[in-house]
């Protein structure tokens, strides 16, 4: 496999990714019993499997690494902070308010890793 189809299917993976969490996030707040299927539950982790494996791949073959490449670092804490609040948005919150405000900082902390990513700066927002 070379680094350009490592890399796409690392891209398929974030909006595959992204896209299941949006659905379950709604789906949380409109109270579906859909969260509830089995494939629901599983079919996001296997996804998020293949997301993390392949940032591994990526960083190995671009030697790119946390705390050596301070975007992958930023990236990589962010992924903390996502995973916290998705947890939070999708499973632990104790109401729907706070499950609600878990949801839009898990989604808007995606975009800044999505944006970490698009251009390579810890700080993509900041004009350069």
């Amino acid at each position: 496999m070379d680094y350009l189809l490592l890399k796409h299917f690392h891209m398929t993976c974030v909006a595959l990714s992204g896209g299941f969490f949006l659905l379950r996030g709604t789906w949380m707040l409109a109270g579906s019993g859909l969260l509830q299927r089995r494939w629901v539950k599983t079919l996001p982790h296997v996804v998020d499997a293949f997301l993390l494996a392949s940032a591994f791949g990526l960083a190995a073959w671009s030697h790119q690494y946390p705390g050596q490449a301070p975007w992958v670092t930023a990236k990589v804490s962010a992924l903390v902070a996502y995973v916290l609040l998705g947890t939070i948005a999708l499973k632990r919150g104790k109401t729907l308010g706070v499950r609600a405000i878990a949801l839009a900082g898990a989604l808007l902390t995606f975009v800044y890793i999505v944006a970490v990513a698009a251009t390579k700066n810890p700080l993509p927002f900041l004009p350069t």
